[in-house]
This record gives C-alpha cells, sequence and structure tokens, in this order.
C-alpha cells in the first residue's frame, strides 16, 4: 500500500475534512456482532474488530467471503500464525442502505451514504491518493465498542470497503478494500502500520514517480537506516542481530537502499518484504516488532495465586499463561533464589521449607525465536514475575473444588498436526488435578497443561485427541490431512516430463501459470510459490483478476506503475505449495522452466 505511519498523520486529519465531500454516514443500522474466532475472555485477549461498509444486507454473504480470505490469508503468515491463539475475531456487520464507497474508482464516481462513509482518494479530494481508503474513525469506534469486553487497548479495529479496488490505509485504525486480488494481503500490510508501528519500505511517494534521495538524520524507524554494515554491527545498532541470515521475505537480511518513500540515501533490512512489496512475508526485523505487539495486548499470565498476602507451606502454587500454537511458554519458579521447578504448579510441601518466612517467585517467558532482542525478551509483553511471601505459620484451609477443566484450546474447529494443545484446569489449593491424554485411544505423554502434537508426526487423515481431568473430557479433532495444490502452465514451446523428478518446460516468450489449491475440509486454502529458492510469494491470481493466472515475462507487466512477474531469460526452477485453514502445509512441488 501506499500509505505509512508519516503519511497516515496527514491522512488522519484528511478524513475529517474529507466527509464534507461524502454524503452524510448513515443512521446507525442494525448491527450484528458475530463471533469468528474467540480463544478467551476478551478482557484477556488481542481482539481484531473486524467491519464491513457498503455491504448491503444482499451483499452480506460476500463480506463474509472477503473476511474468510482475509482471515486465512492473515493465519499463513508470521507471527499471526504462531500467535493466533492470543486472537479473538469479531465481525460487524453493518447492513448499508447503499451498496459500495464513495468515489470508487474515480472522483467522478458515485458518493454513497454508508455507515462509516468510506471513501477513496484521501476521502473524495480533488487533492487526495486513489488508493488511499479513508473513514469515518468516530464510527467505527462506536460499533467497535458495541463488541462486549474489548476496548482501545486491547483490540484493532479493520475496516473493509465492499469494493474490489485496490485500496487501504494505516493509522491509529486500518483499512482495505475487500474484494481486490490482493486485498487480502493489503490488510497485513496495514495492521504493520497500524499494530506495529512499522514504516513503508517503498522507494516512492507516489507510483511512478522516483522518491529522490534522503537528506534526514538517523530514522527512529527500526527498519530504515543510515548505517552501514560495518557501522550496525560496531555499534549493535538497528537490524545487527540478524545481518547474513535468510530473510523470511527472502535473500539475505543486510542492506538494501530505498525506503521511506526515498529511492537513495536510506536503507531497509530486505530486498523486498511485506511492508515493501505485498505477497511475501515480514522479515525478521518487523516479525520481532509485531511479535512484541501482539503479545503486548494480552498478559501472559492470565491468573495466578492471589499474591496480596502470605501464603501458607502446604499449599500449591499455580499460574495460568497464555499458550501460542506453535510453542509453549516456560515457567521457572524459584525459592529463596534457588530454583525448584518448571511447570505451570509448585507444590510447597515437596519444598519442605524451614521455618520462617521465604520468598517464592515464578518467572514466565515466551522462548520465540522471533525475539533476539534482549530488550523486547526482557519486557512486559513476553517476560513477567510473579512474586509470593510463603510463611511457614500459616495454615490453609481445606477447599472442596472439583478436578475440572478452567479453559482449553477451543474444541469447535480441527486443530492443525503441528498444533500445541493446552488444557488448563481448576485449582484445589493442596492438590494439582492431572491432565491425561489421549489419541486415537492411546494413552499419550504430554506436558502438565499441553501437548505438542508435532512430535507424534502424525499420518495424514483425521485423529481424535481427548484430554481428561477427573470425570470430565474435552476433545479435539486433529486435522493431519496436509492439502494439495496442482500447477497448470500455458502452452509450452517444449515440455519434457520426467517422472519423479521435475519436468521441464520451454517458453519462447511470456507464459502463465495457474495454481489450484484444495483440501478436505471447508475453508479458504492459499497457494504460495517461490522462484530460484526466493521468498515464498503469496498466489492471490493476477493483481487485476483474481481468478486470472500469473503472468511471467522477461519485462515484467506493469500494473499501476508496479512491475508483476519478471523473470529473466534462462532457466528456473519454481517451487509451489499450500496451507489449509488448520495451518498444514502442503509438501512442496517443483517444475523447471526456461524462458529464451
Amino acid at each position: 500500500m501506499w500509505t505509512g505511519r508519516t503519511t497516515i498523520i496527514g491522512a488522519a486529519a484528511l478524513t475529517v475534512t474529507a466527509l464534507a465531500a461524502v454524503p452524510a454516514r448513515a443512521e446507525a443500522a442494525d448491527a450484528t456482532i458475530v463471533p469468528i474466532q474467540v480463544t478467551g475472555d476478551p478482557a484477556k485477549r488481542f481482539n481484531l474488530v473486524v467491519m464491513g461498509d457498503g455491504y448491503t444486507a444482499a451483499d452480506m454473504p460476500k463480506f463474509r467471503a472477503d473476511l474468510d480470505k482475509h482471515l486465512n490469508d492473515l493465519w499463513t503468515i508470521e507471527p499471526f500464525k504462531s500467535y493466533r491463539s492470543y486472537v479473538n475475531v469479531y465481525a460487524v456487520e453493518i447492513p448499508s442502505g447503499q451498496s459500495g464507497v464513495s468515489c470508487d474508482p474515480d472522483l467522478s464516481s458515485a458518493r454513497r451514504t454508508t455507515p462509516l462513509s468510506m471513501a477513496f482518494w484521501s476521502g473524495c479530494r480533488q487533492d487526495g491518493l486513489q488508493r488511499l481508503l479513508v473513514m469515518d474513525s468516530a464510527a467505527a469506534k462506536k460499533y467497535a465498542d458495541m463488541v462486549p469486553g474489548t476496548n482501545a487497548n486491547n483490540r484493532q479495529i479493520l475496516a473493509m470497503a465492499n469494493s474490489d479496488t485496490y485500496g487501504g490505509a494505516g493509522g491509529t485504525y486500518a483499512t482495505s478494500s475487500g474484494g481486490n486480488a490482493m486485498s487480502a494481503l493489503i490488510a497485513p500490510h496495514e495492521l504493520g502500520h497500524s499494530l506495529g508501528g512499522l514504516d513503508d519500505e517503498y522507494d516512492y511517494y507516489q507510483r511512478g514517480v522516483p522518491g529522490g534521495t534522503y537528506t534526514g538524520a538517523e530514522p527512529a524507524s527500526i527498519h530504515h537506516t543510515l548505517l552501514t554494515v560495518d557501522e550496525m554491527k560496531a555499534q549493535k545498532k538497528k537490524w545487527w542481530r540478524w545481518l547474513g541470515e535468510r530473510s523470511e521475505a527472502g535473500g539475505v537480511i543486510g542492506r538494501y537502499e530505498g525506503g521511506l518513500y526515498f529511492s537513495k540515501g536510506v536503507w531497509r533490512p530486505s530486498r523486498h518484504s511485506m511492508m515493501k512489496t505485498l505477497g511475501y512475508y515480514y522479515d525478521q526485523v518487523a516479525r520481532e516488532r509485531m511479535t512484541q505487539r501482539i503479545s503486548g495486548k494480552v498478559d501472559i499470565v492470565q491468573a495466578q495465586t492471589p499474591t496480596d498476602a502470605p501464603v501458607g507451606a502446604d499449599r500449591v502454587l499455580w499460574v495460568e499463561t497464555m499458550h501460542p500454537t506453535g510453542h509453549q511458554l516456560t515457567v521457572t519458579w524459584t525459592a529463596d533464589g534457588k530454583t525448584v521447578g518448571k511447570s505451570p504448579n509448585l507444590d510447597l510441601k515437596r519444598l519442605h521449607l524451614k521455618k520462617g518466612t521465604h520468598t517464592v517467585k515464578a518467572t514466565i517467558t515466551d522462548p520465540t525465536d522471533f525475539v533476539r532482542d534482549p530488550a523486547v525478551r526482557a519486557s512486559t509483553a513476553l517476560t513477567q514475575v510473579r512474586t509470593w511471601n510463603v510463611d511457614t505459620g500459616v495454615k490453609t484451609p481445606p477447599d472442596n473444588v472439583p478436578a475440572d477443566f478452567s479453559s482449553s484450546t477451543p474444541t469447535d474447529s480441527a486443530v492443525g498436526a503441528g498444533s500445541v494443545v493446552y488444557a488448563e484446569t481448576t485449582h484445589p489449593a493442596r492438590s494439582i488435578p492431572s491432565v491425561r491424554w489421549k489419541l486415537d485411544g492411546r494413552q499419550v505423554h504430554g506436558g502438565e497443561r499441553d501437548i505438542a502434537l508435532g512430535r507424534f508426526h502424525l499420518s495424514s487423515g483425521t485423529h481424535k485427541l481427548v484430554a481428561k481431568v477427573g470425570p470430565n473430557t474435552r476433545t479435539w479433532t486433529v486435522d493431519a490431512q496436509r492439502p494439495t495444490v496442482k500447477f497448470q502452465l500455458s502452452d509450452a514451446a517444449q515440455a519434457r516430463p520426467r517422472p519423479g523428478r521435475a519436468s521441464e518446460y520451454v517458453f519462447d516468450g511470456p507464459f502463465t501459470m495457474k495454481l489450484t489449491g484444495a483440501d478436505d475440509r471447508p475453508g479458504v486454502v492459499v497457494s504460495e510459490f517461490r522462484v530460484d529458492g526466493d521468498g515464498w510469494f503469496n498466489y492471490f491470481g493476477w493483481p487485476t483478476d483474481s481468478s486470472a493466472p500469473w503472468r511471467f515475462s522477461e519485462d515484467g507487466t506493469v500494473i499501476d506503475s508496479l512491475t508483476y512477474g519478471k523473470l529473466a531469460k534462462g532457466r528456473h526452477t519454481v517451487e509451489y505449495r499450500a496451507i489449509d485453514p488448520a495451518g498444514n502445509v502442503a509438501r512442496p512441488g517443483r517444475f523447471i522452466v526456461t524462458l529464451r
């Protein structure tokens, strides 16, 4: 997208002014709150509130389909993929009296009266940008406030316009068109601005117009710099910890000229990443920031034994933590500075503490590899400490708390074969309820409160996971069936099938590639491809038509001043794969193509 943090400051002002050029928003319609994904109490989760504008009651199925596509793309992108369990998603369905939004696609297009007053061209401004899609922020807040348990601190608003035109914006709130071929990629880019505070890495301010040379001071942006590679290393600044590593967005983390809307004089970490080119992933620098911001929207310690009064040495201390979908948080217990445990519960009776008072601490840390900066790791987003004063003179009264579940990974949708499934229990004062796990009827060992399914290397198909606490059980369907993906090429000058090996194709000019993903379960399957080992790229069809195949040519195809599908003459390896709604990834296929 064109917009960035610096631009959006102006865009926010544009929104207010622009509304004069747009019909006043419609009176509040009967909005419906639809929980799409609920992983926990909204007061304790990061809540993504997605609302549509310009969708009439008859258009509402399109809104739901657009949202489904947006979310399935989002869950394939790290760190949203690993921290999906931190996120609740609520749709706000707001029937509009008119279909579509204002000034779409041109300034001469109709002005429409819609609940959020969304409009292209910076809000129908003569001096605006066509791709800048703004809305009435006060109206968006009003509708978001309808979602119980959410507030400005624990939520992010994403508004989708009923439009097939490319556009969006990122500021306090994010916007995106709903039906463009690239819309589902606009949203995570704009969330990079709105949630992550990331800047654009574009080397232009307006497409087709070179950005000039940056002449300012060292940028405050974490992913832009004036420093050389040697200076970053020597001064231990910016992305020095990641230098030389393969970028998650393709290529190597290094120093690439252009960014902040300037083509020269400022450098970014990767040749291309989501903040520069839609379709690629966040690179490690941006991913670390997004991990910090998502985690910072929740407390990684959800509950614990009360700490406001001394506790007896005859009881159990406990903490309930957040549970990422792909790894576990660590809990380390110390008593008077000595490590005494590494699980969510600590039975003080087993410590045989001497008479008197003692200090017991639990340190909860997220060990994710996505974070390298010790300051980020030590922040409350990823590390928290709880402290208890233990007095051996205090006697814990008996209680009658039964062993039962208190929370768990949701059971209403299938979990992937590589997921971590958790089950929290009630907390009797003097005992630790055990969680017993069965997989396909066979007892298996898990952690004290979770189980990592990846270690079982489940065969394809569907499996049944059961957790039992006391007499109570919870059951999950495990989807271990990888999706499939097929490729279809335009007619080649030569085709060389090679059974058991990558087939080869020779083209004397431009050619097209269509990828079709499929799965044994309902939901949107996301297809990806990469060329010559570069970064995985989201296959969204063609920028102007999601149903059209991707087109490769020596010079590429220029669309709205950007070039797509450029492929140098010569021999190339193309890999392709698909990701299903449960997070299962197809084994990559590949073929070899020669453009001559």
